[in-house]
């Protein structure tokens, strides 16, 4: 136990973050501007679905998340619309 806790003692610590997954739906025209705001936020691109609209589905830090989407319709002018998550992934 003592080689264990002393292993435990000098380990990497490592904080841990709640996330959210949000999906949007945006006209084509957007999709370059949602990518830019999706790697400036650090966030992580989970899965891009393209149809009449793209569907872009992506994860950040929860605490993130309400200022992130407030920036994209801000950016978006009413043009960006929030789904739930489906399995795009």
């Amino acid at each position: 136990t003592d080689t264990v806790a002393q292993a435990l003692l000098t380990a990497p610590k490592l904080t841990l973050q709640r996330m959210a997954t949000l999906q949007c739906v945006v006209p084509y025209a957007l999709e370059g501007l949602l990518r830019r705001e999706i790697s400036a936020a650090g966030a992580e691109l989970l899965g891009v679905e393209h149809g009449s609209l793209v569907t872009l589905q992506l994860r950040l830090p929860q605490t993130q998340a309400d200022a992130f989407t407030q920036r994209i319709n801000d950016s978006g002018q009413g043009r960006v619309g929030w789904t739930t998550p489906d399995a795009l992934v």
